[in-house]
């Protein structure tokens, strides 16, 4: 395992949590009486990251206040602001983020809650230019990012809208870049978001683009504790699993 940095997308203010998030940022609000921002950060610690970029945008005094808070002594922390949270989706935290994707790092998205066990054991898949966290169920819904494989474990595509007789999988919001997957990665934000209509894309469109040329494979973590935050009763199941 090389020495990886990771990106974390916190930018978002989580409206379908309203009115939790009415003055607080999604990634602040609490499971088992702990930030969620606060339980990526030591779970990536744990798992020997050496760098953690936030890309911050609503609210982001209160996350420099956490930071301040709890991190202050750890000078592998910083911040990059996104101004335009309301109105472009992740891709566009991604490309302010750009200039750190020089070497091999992880993407988490800012609401999944993760166990440094989950971190170490992507970290340690097989080569890969890029690395999908899967996980399986025997149902998906109309919210989950659903991933299609081949055979051999490689992603065939990711998106929310993949056929049901085609999903294998559902990602979980944690992406390994690996070798040339930074600049892979890095080219093809650059590209899209020259097309105005790409600001409203997420990133894993781009994963999606990136499957279709055989550079992403899967890594399952599947037993691993994750939960990832979008609706009230979310925050209840991972403060539960978290909490064990």
């Amino acid at each position: 395992m090389n020495a990886v940095k990771a990106i974390i997308l916190s930018a978002g203010q989580g409206r379908r949590l309203l009115p939790l998030t009415e003055n607080l940022p999604k990634c602040l609000l609490p499971v088992a009486d702990k930030p969620v921002l606060a339980w990526q950060i030591d779970a990536l610690a744990a798992a020997g990251v050496k760098e953690i970029i936030v890309v911050a945008g609503f609210q982001i005094s209160r996350i420099e206040a956490l930071l301040h808070a709890h991190y202050a002594k750890q000078s592998n922390i910083s911040i990059v602001f996104n101004p335009f949270y309301e109105v472009a989706d992740n891709l566009a935290s991604c490309w302010l983020a750009r200039d750190a994707m020089d070497s091999d790092f992880l993407l988490l998205n800012g609401d999944t809650v993760i166990e440094s066990a989950l971190v170490a054991r992507v970290l340690n898949s097989p080569p890969a230019p890029i690395t999908l966290s899967v996980d399986f169920k025997k149902s998906y819904d109309a919210d989950d990012m659903k991933v299609q494989l081949d055979a051999n474990g490689w992603v065939r595509q990711v998106s929310k809208i993949v056929p049901p007789n085609e999903i294998d999988a559902e990602s979980i919001g944690l992406v390994y870049f690996r070798d040339q997957g930074p600049l892979l990665f890095r080219q093809a934000i650059e590209s899209a978001l020259r097309h105005p209509a790409e600001l409203k894309s997420w990133y894993l469109s781009i994963i999606d683009k990136l499957a279709g040329q055989h550079q992403v494979n899967s890594c399952s973590v599947k037993g691993f504790r994750w939960c990832e935050i979008d609706f009230i009763e979310d925050l209840a199941r991972a403060s539960m699993l978290f909490t064990r």
